[in-house]
């Protein structure tokens, strides 16, 4: 029997594919494969054995070998081909992936297996949309793609746990893939080699760690302009760096939308009278930053519907124009690109985050606060081991923030010899959104600790209703105290996500 037993809105794999579905298939989900889906797939299915019938029409993998070596035929018997497909893309290295972007990925998967131009069985998608109700999750490792020809290694991986073979997890535990399917109440899938390369041969989990990245930088981004209101309220700043009149004037749309949103938050705040008429840029420009950044997201947005919507496959089957298609779509050049603008968006968020809390605990910028924002400077340390933390994060952001797409190597005797490395561009997005919303809780646990040092009380009802929720939630660091925890807790509470 299923492990766990969803009460969640389903999928539907006849409907689009939506972003938030990939966050949803981290736990238990329902996933409905249809009536107007298995005829989409049994007819592109049937029309494969015709071709398959048919000796004098090459289908690759199905009657060939692969990658470099697809002028060799295959294995005469389908279930051969099947392990001919996947045996030798047991090469990957390294941790496995988190259990949230194997899941989504074998989400983006089905839903473009049952687009019904793969070839695949009707038991592939229906097997696969029975896994996701369970808490299966296939061991993956993360390293061995350069996301193109489809993120094979990984995926590989992913179908012989469906399988049941090499390792996966259920309820979290890591056992022998055929025991956790065993546990979970799965049927271990059959395969003939269409079947096998058809799940390995797309850029799923570029795709899936690609708008998973992107989910949790869009909340680090809302939480950003959020907490830009409420240091500028604290402090006691003028508004007026947020005019509807000055920002329209700059002329860019994701500028005027930001700082609209922020009007908003900030509305209602009374300016001390004590802060300088220009503020720093960490302030004063962040409608801009922030409104940057938009505009940059809202093209990620944009690659990563196009993603969710699309068939990453080869070759693709058409039978109402009797056509075996041999190309490119397995090739993640638009997600690489995208991730990399991910990541340089996260890196100037963190940026700004850590600018703003290094304003917030120095006494000559933020209107004599005492040091570090200690309740008894010497004796107490306050924000101090904090803000080097903070430090240490945006170094780690940089570090990784070199484009992945730039990366080409020629590979499999050059028949891959441009790859896009999406994979890696996406995987390092994931990982520097998490810092990113670490950045968030750091600046906001600073925020909730200025007041209790001698920061005025938010003017604004937004803010203060921000504010409330940072103090109900989070005890004044007074004495000092381990900080690790409540930073985690301040991010939880100003994104609405948890890591």
């Amino acid at each position: 029997m299923p492990t766990t037993v969803s009460t969640a809105a389903p999928v539907d794999l006849a409907a689009a594919l939506r972003r938030d579905d990939l966050r949803r298939a981290a736990t238990p989900l329902p996933v409905l494969a249809g009536e107007e889906v298995r005829a989409r797939v049994d007819r592109g299915r049937e029309y494969l054995r015709s071709v398959l019938a048919d000796n004098d029409r090459p289908v690759y993998g199905a009657k060939t070998g692969f990658g470099a070596l697809v002028g060799f035929a295959g294995r005469a018997q389908e279930a051969d081909q099947c392990d001919n497909t996947l045996a030798h893309l047991g090469a990957g290295q390294g941790p496995d992936l988190p259990a949230d972007i194997t899941r989504a990925a074998l989400l983006v998967r089905t839903w473009s297996l049952a687009r019904g131009v793969s070839g695949v069985s009707w038991h592939v998608v229906d097997g696969l949309a029975a896994m996701f109700a369970t808490t299966f999750v296939p061991a993956v490792p993360r390293y061995g793609s350069v996301g193109a020809s489809g993120d094979l290694i990984p995926l590989a991986y992913a179908a012989q746990a469906l399988r049941g073979r090499g390792h996966a997890y259920v309820d979290g535990e890591r056992l022998p893939a055929a025991q956790a399917l065993d546990r979970a109440g799965l049927v271990p899938l059959i395969l003939d080699g269409r079947d096998a390369l058809a799940l390995v041969n797309g850029t799923s989990l570029t795709t899936a760690a690609t708008g998973l990245a992107l989910d949790s930088v869009r909340a680090a981004h809302r939480a950003l302009g959020d907490l830009t209101c409420l240091l500028a309220d604290i402090l006691g700043s003028d508004p007026g760096f947020l005019d509807a009149r000055l920002i329209t004037a700059y002329g860019h749309a994701g500028a005027t939308d930001v700082a609209e949103r922020m009007r908003a938050v900030i509305a209602g705040t009374v300016p001390s009278g004590a802060r300088p008429l220009q503020e720093p840029y960490s302030i004063r420009c962040a409608p801009q930053l922030l409104g940057a950044a938009e505009d940059a997201l809202r093209y990620v947005d944009g690659v990563v519907a196009a993603d969710l919507g699309g068939v990453s496959d080869n070759p693709l089957f058409f039978p109402g124009e009797d056509l075996v298609a041999h190309g490119g779509n397995f090739f993640g050049q638009p997600a690489a690109y995208a991730a990399d603008v991910l990541a340089m968006v996260t890196a100037s968020l963190g940026n700004l985050a850590e600018r703003q809390l290094d304003l917030l605990v120095d006494p000559t910028r933020n209107t004599g606060l005492p040091p570090m924002l200690a309740a008894g400077p010497g004796r107490q340390h306050g924000l101090q081991g904090v803000q080097l933390a903070t430090t240490a994060l945006v170094a780690e952001i940089r570090r990784a923030v070199l484009p992945a797409s730039t990366q080409s190597l020629p590979t499999n005797l050059h028949n891959q010899d441009v790859v896009p490395f999406g994979t890696q561009a996406a995987l390092r997005a994931y990982d520097s959104a998490e810092l990113l919303r670490l950045l968030c809780g750091s600046l906001a646990l600073g925020l909730r600790q200025a007041v209790h040092v001698g920061g005025r009380q938010p003017t604004a009802a937004a803010c203060a209703a921000l504010f409330d929720t940072l103090a109900d939630a989070i005890a004044p660091v007074d004495p000092d105290r381990p900080l690790d925890a409540d930073v985690r807790l301040a991010a939880d509470l100003v994104t609405g996500t948890r890591s």
